[in-house]
């Protein structure tokens, strides 16, 4: 098992870096001169030449990739903003907490609202509990989150004026936008969860254990639903950067001050240093979401504990032998 869990670090590991060079390729291959998007249209070229010295942007490639790697590797810096000359650091260490808040509770809701009824839906399969939630699970994948963001501030803020429609001053301000995360993530959780369920209620060992006289409600919970979650944890954990992504589009909807409005600001500014930051946060957070996903999917599942069990086996013979 450690052996299976420093691979998947090491993997985490590499597309953190692939990331993080992609990111500084493209900005590099932007059109568009950051240097006169600070300075305004007005400024002449020596001046943008200046500024283009100041920000390092009239460095070789090379050099300027080996000056942000080094900072980033030996002092976890991060570099400044072009146009506010803040730490980029200091700004998304202000600014994460609050996307953190936001995407967690919205992926706690999600999970409470979909999971329970996905697997309500398996057990009432055909019912009307279970043609209401198909419905309402298509209905809320195929809208996106902006304009699911826009309906419920409609409705909720502008028309029956029970929550504020933007801001951050207190938790009724996060309300609107736990739901339309929630909403989003809760479809895609609830349509794993029936699925799975369902393929586990039609199999054999289900067949059995009703033949022998189980309470259903043990069957479906202590063999269908337990032997479900495997797939249900994946889709959990893949949901996390979905969850993410919809929040740097919420953020802006509701002018939350979180890494989504930042984000969103700094491309509009070319603001690369941000945009670079931003992007590794991001990055960083979904890939340790992902690397406890697998941690906990090998836990649980006895088919990867085998293999690797068998592995370490071959291995030891392998040495006795030699």
């Amino acid at each position: 098992m450690t052996r299976y869990i420093m691979k998947r670090i090491g993997m985490m590991l590499f597309v953190i870096l692939g990331v993080l060079l992609f990111v500084f390729v493209l900005l590099y291959l932007t059109p568009g001169d950051p240097a006169r998007q600070v300075l305004g249209l007005t400024a002449t070229d020596e001046q943008v030449a200046a500024q283009r010295h100041i920000m390092g942007l009239d460095k070789p490639f090379l050099s300027q990739l080996g000056d942000y790697l080094y900072n980033l590797f030996f002092h976890f810096d991060l570099g400044s903003s072009y146009k506010s000359n803040m730490s980029v650091m200091s700004e998304i260490a202000r600014r994460v907490p609050v996307t953190l808040l936001i995407g967690s509770l919205g992926v706690l809701l999600s999970l409470l609202i979909g999971i329970p009824l996905g697997i309500l839906s398996a057990v009432k399969q055909y019912s009307l509990v279970d043609n209401v939630a198909n419905i309402l699970a298509v209905v809320f994948t195929s809208m996106p989150s902006f304009w699911l963001a826009l309906e419920l501030s409609l409705i909720f803020a502008f028309q029956l004026r029970w929550l504020p429609p933007s801001g951050f001053k207190g938790f009724q301000y996060i309300i609107l936008p736990i739901i339309t995360l929630g909403l989003g993530g809760a479809a895609s959780n609830y349509r794993m969860a029936r699925s799975t369920v369902l393929d586990e209620i039609r199999k054999d060992y289900v067949r059995t254990a009703r033949a022998k006289g189980t309470k259903e409600s043990s069957v479906i919970l202590m063999h269908a639903v337990k032997n479900a979650m495997i797939p249900i944890i994946t889709q959990v954990g893949n949901s996390i950067g979905g969850i993410l992504g919809g929040a740097v589009v919420v953020e802006n909807v509701f002018a939350i001050p979180g890494m989504g409005t930042y984000l969103v600001g700094a491309i509009n500014a070319r603001d690369y240093p941000i945009i670079r930051g931003g992007v590794l946060v991001i990055c960083v957070f979904v890939s340790i979401c992902n690397l406890a996903t697998d941690i906990i999917s090998a836990f649980i599942d006895p088919r990867i504990k085998s293999y690797y069990k068998k592995m370490g086996k071959r291995k030891e013979l392998s040495l006795i032998h030699i």
